[in-house]
């Protein structure tokens, strides 16, 4: 059981204290916090979380809502009109993609930490945790979920919050996914397979065998998922994320395809060689800042070079490893072509073949998003290596 750590402040003169609910392991409790209710204004509120100091709201449920809403469209105005100033070149250098990149992440995260600031109570209830405010709706599935048992009272951000009930509903409603002909129940802090092109991508490239495949990394365990219904007769997903794991099962079992997939906990690969070993590691190189993130984001693309250098003590002979991989990483400065290729060369391996798409979400066509140049001309691959020589 996951052991929160407690928030303390200071209300009517007396000394307060909750336990600190977060899916960020890492964040600590804010070191100060005001109580507040209806009649606190949203600039007062904004005025405090700028300065560190969290407001634990204390009146209507939707009201805080709102105030979350007016403390969002206070931080991008100020945000907008810091990004009309002219920014310096770092180190007298032309700015470039990779700096736009970097600068939209601290953005994003300074807008987070700050809406991250305005808290809910949370409760123990007769049927799981609720949030003790007026005209609060039920939250208690979506809590366990995200936060596990609520043994005594506590506070949450109600960002947070948020998320862990729109991530519930993700999981009880699941993802269509069409390669599939059925529907994917994502849990609460897994990656949600949501582009559709990389699923694609695997349900049509040619199958070297159907004995046996490994899926590395297997989260919701969608690609697993899609081998087994391609008729391969045995497929181990592999994951360290225990949330990951236990989506995988899931979705297994909803699927019937417990008989095909094994679904076990490892680094990287499971023990053994495979004639077909399939990996979708994160596709960026840089630190995530939530457990959603590690999905998209790998510090110094440290799982794309253990995978790329361990495939050949995995593969069978004459078997293939399949590398989903999108090139966003290069279009935003990230990474070079030429890096992977040498990675790919540093792991005694070759491409036989490669399989392109273009993707097809939304922000892909967006002009307003701050990242859209790369967007736009982005592909995703599944690189199909073999041994070398």
């Amino acid at each position: 059981m996951v052991e929160h750590p407690r928030l303390n402040w200071t209300a009517d003169g007396r000394a307060r204290t909750a336990r600190w609910y977060t899916t960020a392991g890492d964040t600590p409790p804010p070191p100060r916090v005001v109580a507040a209710d209806d009649k606190m204004c949203a600039d007062i509120a904004y005025r405090l979380v700028c300065e560190g100091t969290a407001v634990l709201w204390q009146g209507d449920y939707h009201g805080g809502r709102q105030l979350l809403a007016a403390l969002g469209r206070r931080i991008d105005r100020r945000s907008a009109r810091r990004g009309r100033r002219p920014a310096a070149p770092a180190g007298g250098r032309e700015s470039g993609p990779a700096d736009a990149f970097h600068r939209h992440r601290q953005a994003r995260g300074h807008r987070a930490r700050l809406l991250g600031m305005l808290l809910v109570p949370l409760a123990p209830g007769p049927r799981g945790a609720a949030v003790p405010l007026r005209r609060a709706p039920d939250v208690a599935d979506a809590v366990a979920g995200a936060y596990g048992p609520v043994a005594e009272p506590g506070a949450v951000a109600l960002r947070e919050l948020l998320g862990a009930v729109g991530a519930h509903e993700w999981r009880r409603k699941g993802v269509e996914v069409p390669a599939l002909g059925a529907r994917v129940h994502p849990h609460y802090g897994v990656f949600s397979p949501v582009r559709g092109e990389y699923v694609d991508l695997v349900a049509e490239a040619p199958l070297p065998s159907k004995s046996l495949a490994f899926d590395v990394g297997t989260g919701t365990g969608v690609l697993a998922a899609v081998l087994a219904r391609r008729g391969v007769e045995r497929v181990v997903a592999v994951d360290t994320d225990p949330r990951a794991l236990a989506c995988a099962r899931d979705n297994v079992e909803r699927l019937g395809l417990g008989e095909q997939v094994e679904v076990a906990a490892g680094d990287l690969f499971p023990p053994g060689r495979a004639p077909l070993v399939v990996c979708n590691p994160p596709w960026l190189p840089a630190k995530p800042t939530a457990a959603l993130e590690r999905a998209v984001y790998d510090p110094g693309g440290g799982m794309l070079r253990g995978f790329l250098a361990g495939l050949g003590a995995h593969l069978e002979p004459g078997g293939e490893g399949w590398l989903i991989l999108s090139d966003l990483a290069e279009h935003l400065g990230l990474r070079e072509r030429a890096e992977l290729l040498a990675a790919i060369e540093a792991g005694g391996l070759r491409v036989a073949a490669r399989h392109d798409t273009r993707p097809r979400h939304r922000r892909a066509t967006d002009p307003s998003d701050p990242l859209h140049a790369a967007r736009a001309a982005e592909v995703t691959s599944l690189w199909r290596l073999t041994a070398a020589g």
